[in-house]
């Protein structure tokens, strides 16, 4: 072969290779569904989760507008459209599905064996979603932002401490899922360890104010010395009316989740819901490699933080005890 031959069939084929680097990967489509934050805040510029989803997802190699289309839905804190919606979003064949709470979880499994689910639920496999933490199996992984009973029990601990004569707490949560999951065992062992009795101040199929103020009119009719909110995703769209309600009563209140504190709530013993939606966008980006989701362990929080609104406490009248403020990852003043 002449040298100008070799030469040239060298830089045709360096050409072809850097055509073919070029080329942009095949756009993959994810379905990311809520069970109550509005569609138009699922998005990283309106929500400080989903921008840590996003984000995480953009670092793994699928940005929005380029590789990846996003399709979002969300139930609007109706629970009874669960199985509707997982109907919809299954018969649009996305290449993986992203379900933010255990209701939703429930439904797309009952919709789906085939599509990959990424979920985001509380004690996955209390819940029946996967057979084990460490081997899913099926079609779900994905994260649990709990540890189980210990949490729980830990919950009513809290409580007991901030109100050490603590004979009786209201617990509020859907009705459908204190019937359905473990959680509700769970939280009353923790309740029967501490001493105190539980009275379950159950909400119907769907959250918005109308149904937490008729919630709250049902507490006015008995009498208990504390609050635990469950930790059910759909009260986080609604956490200031319930914030408002909990202040109004001045009740000492254990919430799920940080934001409720952030929001003048008084105490919570949680994960960092920004590390779980982070974390979530590991096993969406996985699958759209090509990776199958029973293969990815579900990844189970193991660090917790208690943060306590002094400020709160104050203007509710509550002494919270100096040995629980100086336990506190963080005071907020």
């Amino acid at each position: 072969m002449k040298r100008r031959h070799f030469v040239a069939g060298v830089m045709i084929a360096s050409a072809m290779r850097h055509a073919v680097a070029q080329q942009p990967t095949k756009t993959k489509r994810i379905a990311v569904v809520a069970s109550s934050t509005k569609v138009s805040d699922m998005r990283a510029d309106k929500n400080w989760l989903f921008r840590a989803f996003f984000e995480e997802l953009n670092r793994l190699g699928f940005t929005e507008g380029q590789n990846l289309v996003v399709e979002r839905y969300s139930a609007e804190g109706r629970t009874e459209r669960h199985v509707e919606l997982a109907r919809e979003v299954v018969g649009t064949h996305p290449d993986v599905i992203v379900a933010l709470s255990g209701p939703l979880a429930l439904a797309f499994k009952a919709a789906t064996t085939e599509i990959p689910i990424v979920i985001n639920a509380a004690d996955p496999v209390a819940q029946g979603l996967v057979q084990s933490l460490a081997h899913p199996g099926g079609n779900i992984t994905g994260a649990s932002p709990d540890a189980g009973i210990q949490l729980y029990v830990k919950w009513v601990e809290l409580l007991k401490e901030l109100v050490p004569n603590l004979s009786s707490i209201f617990y509020l949560g859907s009705q459908s899922y204190w019937e359905r999951t473990a959680f509700s065992v769970s939280v009353q062992t923790g309740a029967k360890r501490a001493g105190t009795s539980l009275i379950p101040i159950l909400l119907g199929p769907t959250f918005n104010e109308a149904a937490y103020e008729s919630a709250f009119k049902s507490m006015d009719q008995d009498r208990a010395d504390a609050l635990l909110v469950s930790n059910e995703a759909e009260h986080i769209a609604n956490r200031a009316a319930l914030v408002r309600l909990v202040a109004e009563r001045r009740l000492p209140a254990m919430y799920p989740f940080r934001a409720f504190v952030e929001n003048g709530g008084l105490m919570t013993y949680a994960t960092d819901l920004v590390d779980v939606f982070r974390g979530l966008a590991v096993p969406v980006a996985d699958i759209l490699k090509g990776k199958k989701p029973q293969d990815i362990p579900i990844n189970q929080a193991t660090k917790f933080e208690l943060v306590i609104n002094l400020k709160t406490a104050k203007s509710q009248g509550i002494d919270v005890p100096h040995t629980l403020l100086a336990r506190a990852d963080e005071v907020i003043e």
